[in-house]
């Protein structure tokens, strides 16, 4: 089963922020994810997980360590009302707690946890279900932007007593000391940061009561926002998954929902997306599935994804994914 979130468009945004700085065109970037240059005009849009690591995956392909420097660029303002809500926290502590609660709007791909191991607070990111080939990536990118959090909240940096990651030790680890000036681990069981159990009631000097109780509120009802998105769009994802050799079209997908094709085209135009987006994404990632296992012919794998030629099919991948399925699969 293809496994999807929803997710802000800020790490797009950042990387192409960092890329066109080097001159990169965006569209490069942004090739396969079906996101266009139009969707980043829009502040409340969303994006699939799997639209982000398609970015993700075409920047690593640019810059294997970029992760580090999108983290440290993540700051605290990148994350909305919930940003707003952890800076005017009364500690450190309270706005980490805080942070743990709404993992949707933190748009992660980790499970996230303060541990406390006796002698100090190891902040842990943990149990990573997505595209293995951009694990590394993400657990820095996701390490880095919770250490870069937690600098901006203190409003000066949180002093680190060890870092462990999950994966091996990369070439280019002496990068790591910009972010993780202390004792660091590889092959970890998962990856985190420790910290003095002290930092947790240093109160922060941006705290106001007033204002954190209304963000609070405003956080808790996205949150609802957000994950009833999250359910709505995971059932039109599986009623499509199950459809991709006869595609029912808007109109016969709108009755499947139990819903006008006005009241369809409307919710997934408030998601940033729309009906033939979501149909393409998981006709891409059902192709990559189909030609990785090398056994289908190609001709056929059209047919499965519900394309009456092949040639429509071998188009329609060139676009996706910027190579022919013949490229892809060799």
């Amino acid at each position: 089963m293809l496994h999807s979130h929803l997710t802000t468009l800020n790490a797009v945004s950042l990387i192409l922020k960092v890329f066109q700085e080097s001159g990169c065109d965006a569209s490069s970037l942004l090739a396969g994810s079906g996101i266009g240059p139009a969707d980043l005009g829009h502040a409340d849009a969303r994006i699939t997980t799997q639209q982000e690591l398609q970015v993700c995956a075409n920047a690593v392909a640019r810059r294997e360590e970029i992760g580090l420097e999108l983290g440290r660029r993540m700051h605290v303002s990148c994350y909305g009302m919930l940003g707003y809500a952890l800076l005017s926290s009364a500690t450190l502590g309270d706005a980490l707690r805080l942070a743990l609660r709404y993992p949707a709007l933190l748009g992660t791909v980790f499970e996230l946890r303060l541990i406390d191991d006796g002698q100090r607070i190891w902040f842990s990111a943990s149990d990573y279900r997505d595209s293995p080939a951009l694990a590394t990536f993400n657990a820095e990118f996701c390490l880095v932007s919770l250490k870069t959090i937690c600098d901006d909240l203190l409003g000066r940096p949180l002093p680190l007593l060890a870092a462990r990651f999950e994966h091996a030790q990369p070439s280019y680890h002496a990068l790591y000391s910009g972010a993780f000036p202390c004792p660091l681990g590889f092959a970890a069981g998962d990856n985190a940061f420790a910290f003095e159990r002290r930092w947790l009631d240093m109160p922060l000097p941006l705290a106001d009561p007033v204002t954190h109780k209304a963000m609070s509120e405003r956080c808790r009802q996205l949150n609802l926002e957000f994950t009833g998105r999250q359910a709505w769009l995971g059932r039109i994802r599986q009623l499509l998954i199950q459809q991709l050799d006869a595609a029912p079209g808007l109109e016969g997908l709108a009755r499947q929902m139990n819903c006008s094709s006005r009241t369809l085209r409307r919710h997934l135009q408030a998601l940033g997306s729309s009906y033939q987006q979501l149909l393409d994404e998981l006709r891409f990632e059902r192709a990559k599935q189909l030609l990785a296992e090398d056994q289908m012919p190609i001709y056929r794998i059209a047919e499965t994804l519900g394309f009456s030629e092949t040639a429509s099919f071998r188009h329609a991948f060139q676009r996706w994914s910027g190579v022919a399925p013949s490229h892809f699969r060799g």
